[in-house]
């Protein structure tokens, strides 16, 4: 879909419906905040956006518990699922990632490009596992953010 339109559905439906979005970014590091603020009249929806890349950021500033980060890491279901939460404490809807961009860190288990994205509304929070297929870091980057958006938006029209 086309990033334009894709942002202005986005801002469609929050506006509509009065709600407000906030982002919580980790290896994404601040471009979905900057592909929503990239459409006229953000400021009608986007409460607080954070760039957690630090574990430190997550529990600080988003209730992440030690214990989910030591368990499973910062790039896991649980820590994405987490993050979601903690922002609906700032806004009506959330969207979260944390991922590996690559080129260094990845492993079998947990590969380059492997991102969780995680999105919430109300009490129902959503965790989708993708791994993309791009090679370059600011490729797999460009691609997790518009497939997170793209996510966010089929989550909105499903739950608001």
């Amino acid at each position: 879909m086309e990033k334009y339109k894709l942002l202005s559905e986005i801002k469609e439906i929050l506006t509509r419906n009065k709600l407000s979005l906030s982002s919580a970014e980790s290896c994404t590091g601040g471009l979905i905040s900057s592909y929503l603020t990239d459409i006229d009249g953000a400021s009608q929806f986007i409460f607080q956006n954070f760039v957690t890349y630090s574990n430190e950021a997550k529990e600080r500033f988003l209730g992440v518990l030690h214990e989910t980060l030591e368990n499973y890491g910062a790039v896991s279901e649980q820590t994405a699922k987490e993050m979601s939460k903690g922002l609906l404490k700032y806004s009506d809807c959330s969207i979260a990632t944390t991922g590996i961009l690559g080129p260094t860190g990845g492993s079998k288990e947990k590969p380059i490009g492997l991102v969780f994205i995680s999105l919430g509304y109300k009490d129902k929070i959503k965790v989708i596992k993708y791994i993309s297929p791009k090679k370059q870091r600011f490729e797999i980057k460009k691609d997790i953010v518009e497939t997170a958006l793209f996510e966010l938006l089929n989550f909105l029209k499903a739950e608001v």
